[in-house]
């Protein structure tokens, strides 16, 4: 089964709409620590929720991994990694994170949490209230 994540984008560096555009892109700029540990564990095949930081601050759309980690061809540190993504669709409606910070079921949920990670894993729990969330908002 495929294991799900949530990855971070600045919109004026790089938003959901180019990655439909292009149809898949490199994810690379990941420099934390812990952002990186999680990189690491995607896998071709793994479910994405897109997040959009800065003014926007919402998932926007789902993608999936088409690649495992790899060490960024742009760079010369080898901790460093990057996966293949591919859109998959827009959400109907964007899921702010005012409106995920008031669902109880997502208290622990790390966007919550640790509001500034770039990379995390998302619960088949999680994934379904978010999804759910959005489709209701979207209807």
């Amino acid at each position: 089964m495929a294991a799900k994540w949530l990855l971070k984008s600045d919109p004026e560096h790089y938003s959901f709409s180019d990655l439909v555009s292009d149809g898949k892109t490199v994810w690379d700029g990941i420099s934390n620590n812990l952002a990186l540990k999680h990189l690491r564990n995607v896998r071709r095949g793994d479910l994405v929720l897109v997040y959009h930081t800065g003014d926007e601050r919402a998932v926007v759309g789902l993608a999936e991994a088409l690649s495992d980690p790899y060490p960024d061809p742009q760079q010369k540190d080898a901790r460093l990694v990057v996966i293949d993504l591919r859109a998959k669709e827009k959400l109907g409606w964007p899921l702010t994170l005012d409106e995920i910070k008031k669902s109880s079921a997502l208290k622990n949920f790390e966007l919550v949490r640790l509001p500034r990670l770039s990379v995390m894993p998302v619960t088949d729990t999680q994934w379904n209230t978010l999804l759910a969330m959005a489709a209701k908002k979207s209807s």
